[in-house]
């Protein structure tokens, strides 16, 4: 059995080691890896030996002992990639059966890279444990240290790969699960061991997920040996699966992550599973002799057992990412920065490996550092690089695979850790010394019972013996009584007799015997009555007890009927309250499907609309609208000047009406210098109400592309649009305006912008005095996307931005609720992050708002739009604890398990189901309400 003093984090002390330097290769097909250890020699009589042996077998399947092997995995296309790159191929083309992989650079040209194995996006989780990690999982167990590593581009399946449970579907389970699978199978629960720590780098600190309150934990390395360990580190002994599925859950939920858009669960730290495996050698120790043998000659024969010791290290790097295209922003930058550092460090370090170099960069970061055994020490080590398709990555491709082409001209010597576990075999000997000592107990317990038994049966025989000899004695008694009482009749009989002769004496005593008999017969039957009273008064107090108890019980029986009349009528008071919901569910349904129909009706006349307009500008051309512009807004600014004049109204409409149109063809499509933002903006400010509406339209469909946003600032258009949504009372100047706005705010930098010139200000007011559905939907979206800036938090709130969200909820009208919750779920985004990075405190902003009831009532909405939104609100609010106490008394707790179980989304479900287990106040509810999750 394994010795467990002085076992942590994979260093034992105390025990001698025996150290083995062995070269190890695999076969091509064979992904077994047995070792033969050379027996000792007589001649050595010293408790540490070194040998030099080879495993598995003379050259792997690329003729270089104990060389990184590498494994490229394709990752199917998502489905965004499915709408946004269904015009392209692929920009990887791969031939497993010849174990290649095509990058193209172009329609005609394409580089060749060749792997270990090549993995399409159809191979099985089984298929990718077997050719990757299995190899590595059974050196572990033949007591060499192995390392399994994913490298790849954030999104492209890392994390998948190696950490996924697969509780829904066992298909799915990653290399950690099925490793520990192998790993569990075997060995012996009775002589070997398994322990775990569970860690994750991020911002280079090395922080326990076991013990999340242990976030820095120091490197120690060995000076003589060289071996790397981590003294803090929580260090969990392994049972059975089950448990070990639990501490990977509970360390997942404690792992960072964000949302990006290259990932919505995108990790943000490097995990590091550490699976230290102590396992004895069967047939190197002396068998335990028979329980016959003499005690002497037992300790003589004993031999100190051999041990191996194995380290799997399981490595889910974070993904590398450019952040201009992740859109990392704030504190995930930092975090992107972090990751990109130490990505780059063991970049470095592979490729002065590769090349041979003097000099290994292994203490630029603290990632190199923990991963010196794996690439150029002992360890064996096997890499899968994850790929995916999409041809806008295709840069990020090719460096992953660049990556793994260096990884492979790597070269590791193995080593295999033996070492005489002493402290086994004085366990042995306790045990063995415990087992003579219940034996001498169990022989003296049957001494003692048996010393009793005898004296119980010589009791019991003293015991017959005298009742025998008053058996005995009460018998004589009897005989001489029996003589006696015959001596005395005889004597009456002689004394009757003497009577006889004197009749006198005679008669006296005749009438003195007739009185004695009448006494007797007096007496009996007064005795008798007696006893019959007794007896019916005994019976009568029975029945008097029985009648009690009955009236007892027939109370009881009708004090339950009351309430079981009582609970009757409650149901059914519950029963009408619940048809009555039905029929006005059933009577808003019908409005909805109206609604709808209108709906769909406007949309297609604006189709229809929108089609006349493209054939009319196909036959104009873009040259025409071009020269033209700047005559209609002549004719705008003349039609202004002149309205006094001939007053031709229908002209100036028709001009007015074609010029948004002209304009919004041409910007869209050409520069905004070549049409000079300057003229548009003026004409914000016309004195003409229609030509301010076109004007501000040409303006918001100017602002949706991104480009043009940073010169509609300049030019002062941000200014303008708040100018008109103060000044004007139109509604529809206000809808257009709005949505301006919204589009602006969709950049952070413009964001503040809007905020310093009282723009939430603006927008609240224009929320509380609006009562069509579009206008407050461009609000709510502008409102929405300002509760998405980290900075802005306690300004928006203290501006009335969180009231005027929940004031726009009374219209109703799905749109609007859409933005609405859109906006809670950024700020409750943003609230959790600045929670998890210690820069707030305290209940959330949005509870103390009144806004968590609403929150609660929306989140099973029959629209898919503001039940996302509310569900992640959800998820983000609960991951504070200080929230949970008001959370569960909101009812909130109940919409969360919900989504856990019920959710479409899986990131969504799994991040509920994450919270929940995280909290320990919602465990303790739940346990309460003995509701599993």
């Amino acid at each position: 059995m394994a010795a467990s003093g002085g076992y942590r984090n994979g260093t034992h002390k105390g025990n001698m080691k025996v150290d083995r330097l062995v070269s190890l290769s695999s076969a091509t097909k064979s992904s077994s890896l047995k070792s033969k250890p050379s027996p000792a020699s007589p001649a050595s009589s010293g408790l540490r030996r070194n040998s030099t042996g080879s495993v598995g077998g003379a050259k792997d399947d690329a003729g270089v002992p104990g060389r990184v092997r590498v494994a490229v995995r394709l990752r199917p296309r998502n489905a965004e990639e499915s709408v946004a790159d269904a015009d392209f191929a692929d920009c990887v083309e791969l031939q497993p059966e010849l174990k290649r992989l095509k990058l193209r650079k172009n329609n005609w040209d394409s580089d060749t890279y060749e792997f270990d194995e090549v993995l399409t996006e159809f191979a099985s989780q089984k298929r990718v444990y077997e050719v990757v990690a299995k190899p590595v999982v059974e050196s572990v167990l033949d007591g060499y240290n192995g390392t399994v590593m994913a490298y790849g581009q954030t999104g492209t399946g890392k994390t998948y790969t190696l950490g996924r449970l697969g509780e829904e579907d066992t298909a799915a389970r990653g290399i950690m699960v099925r490793a520990m699978e192998d790993i569990l199978a075997e060995i012996s629960p009775e002589t070997d061991s398994v322990s775990v720590s569970y860690l994750q780098l991020y911002m280079e600190t090395i922080q326990d997920l076991l013990d999340p309150t242990n976030d820095n934990i120091s490197i120690m390395e060995d000076p003589k040996t060289g071996d790397v360990s981590l003294p803090g580190a929580t260090l969990v002994e392994i049972r059975d699966q089950r448990s070990f599925v639990e501490l990977l859950r509970l360390g997942e939920a404690h792992r960072f992550a964000a949302n990006t858009k290259l990932n919505t669960e995108s990790s943000r730290s490097h995990a590091i599973l550490m699976v230290h495996v102590k396992k004895s050698v069967k047939g190197r120790d002396s068998a335990l002799l028979s329980e016959n043998c003499n005690s002497s000659h037992m300790v003589k024969t004993f031999k100190p057992p051999v041990v191996r010791k194995g380290k799997l290290v399981v490595v889910d790097l974070a993904g590398s990412e450019r952040i201009d295209k992740s859109g990392s922003e704030g504190h995930t930058l930092e975090e992107a920065k972090s990751i990109n550092l130490s990505l780059s460090a063991l970049g470095k370090c592979i490729n002065a490996l590769a090349e041979n170099s003097a000099h290994v960069p292994v203490r630029d970061s603290k990632l190199t550092r923990l991963l010196r055994d794996s690439f150029g020490g002992t360890a064996r080590t096997s890499l899968v690089v994850t790929i995916g398709p999409s041809p806008r990555h295709r840069g990020e491709t090719s460096s992953t695979i660049m990556f793994g082409q260096r990884a492979m001209k790597v070269e590791n010597m193995l080593k295999i850790k033996e070492e005489f576990d002493y402290k086994s075999l004085s366990r042995r000997l306790e045990i063995q010394l415990d087992k003579l000592i219940v034996e001498h107990e169990r022989q003296q317990k049957a001494f003692e019972d048996e010393v009793e038994r005898i004296t119980v049966e010589t009791q019991n025989h003293i015991s017959e013996t005298e009742r025998n000899y008053a058996d005995a004695l009460e018998k004589e008694r009897l005989k001489y009584q029996e003589d006696y009482m015959q001596s005395i009749k005889k004597l009456e009989e002689q004394w009757v007799m003497n009577q006889r002769k004197h009749g006198s004496e005679r008669t006296t005593f005749g009438l003195k015997d007739d009185n004695f008999d009448k006494t007797l017969n007096g007496v009996v039957p007064v005795a008798s009555a007696a006893e019959e009273i007794a007896e019916l008064k005994k019976l009568l107090q029975n029945e008097a007890s029985l009648r009690t108890a009955t009236e007892e019980e027939v109370n009881n029986l009708k004090s339950q009927v009351v309430q079981w009349k009582r609970i009757e009528a409650a149901g059914n008071s519950e029963i009408l309250k619940l048809r009555k919901m039905l029929e006005d569910e059933a009577h808003q349904k019908e409005k909805l499907e109206e609604e709808i129909a209108i709906l769909q009706s406007q949309l297609f006349q604006l189709s229809f609309e929108a089609d006349e307009t493209s054939r009319q500008l196909d036959r104009g051309g873009s040259g025409k609208v071009l020269g033209n512009l700047d005559s209609f807004v002549s004719q705008i600014r003349h039609s202004q000047l002149s309205d006094s004049g001939n007053g031709d109204k229908a002209s100036i409409a028709k001009l007015l009406n074609k010029l948004p149109i002209f304009l919004c063809f041409f910007l869209t499509r050409s520069s905004v210098l070549t049409v000079g933002l300057q003229k548009i903006l003026s004409l914000l400010e016309a004195e003409d109400a229609d030509v301010r509406i076109h004007a501000v339209k040409v303006v918001a469909n100017l602002a949706a592309e991104e480009t043009n946003q940073e010169k509609i600032v300049e030019a002062g258009g941000l200014s303008s649009l708040l100018m008109l949504l103060r000044s004007s009372e139109d509604e529809t100047i206000q809808r257009v305006a709005a949505g301006a706005i919204a589009n602006l705010a969709m950049n952070e930098t413009n964001q503040e912008l809007i905020m310093s010139q009282g723009g939430i200000s603006l927008l609240s007011i224009t929320a509380t005095h609006a009562e069509d559905p579009q206008t407050l939907r461009m609000v709510a979206g502008a409102i929405a996307n300002l509760c998405g800036n980290d900075k802005l938090q306690i300004k928006l709130r203290g501006e009335g931005g969180i009231k005027a969200l929940l004031g726009m909820v009374r219209c109703g009208h799905p749109d609007v609720l859409a933005q609405v919750a859109r906006g809670i779920a950024n700020f409750a985004k943003c609230e959790s992050r600045a929670s998890s990075q210690g820069t707030k405190s305290g209940r959330s902003l949005l509870i103390e708002d009144g806004a968590l009831p609403w929150i609660v009532q929306n989140a099973n909405n029959e629209a898919s739009p503001i039940r996302r939104h509310i569900e992640l609100a959800l998820c983000h609010l609960a991951q504070h604890e200080v929230n949970a106490k008001d959370m569960i008394s909101g009812g909130a707790l109940w919409e969360l398990v919900r989504i856990s179980r019920d959710c479409s989304r899986e990131d969504i479900r799994t991040l509920a189901h994450r919270t929940l287990n995280s909290s320990p106040t919602f465990q303790t509810e739940l346990r309460r309400l003995r509701i599993e999750c």
